[in-house]
């Protein structure tokens, strides 16, 4: 089992950039394909973007491609979520999941994701 705990959130102006965290507890991170959500208030919960186990195959929304960037750092137990040019219609909890099943690719669905960290509110001003 792991536990997760995202961090880096905050209020920032359109055009701006955040850099979101997720931590987790566990020796065994490297096992897992690492994934980000989003859930913007009265909407359903989306994908943004995964990483494969090593770190080497990546995989976006295309609402977010060529601006946000997922990485890993498995000596770190830690995958980041860089958010470049943020645009108002970002605004969300933004939430770091961990998928321990081994199959082809990642996923974006959510249902694959087996751990979930409690969120973290990412709110971009106009």
């Amino acid at each position: 089992q792991v536990q997760l705990v995202e961090s880096g959130g905050g209020l920032v102006q359109a055009g701006g950039s955040l850099r979101l965290s997720c931590a987790a507890s566990g020796r065994t991170f490297s096992v897992y394909v690492m994934g980000w959500f989003r859930q913007a208030l009265g909407k359903e919960r989306e994908f943004v973007a995964a990483i494969n186990r090593n770190g080497g195959y990546t995989y976006y929304a295309d609402s977010v491609k060529g601006r946000f960037t997922i990485s890993k750092d498995n000596a770190k137990n830690t995958v980041y979520l860089q958010m470049n040019s943020l645009e108002p219609e970002d605004t969300a909890v933004y939430y770091c999941a961990a998928d321990r099943t081994v199959r082809v690719g990642v996923s974006r669905h959510d249902y694959h994701y087996d751990y979930w960290g409690q969120g973290t509110q990412v709110t971009v001003s106009s």
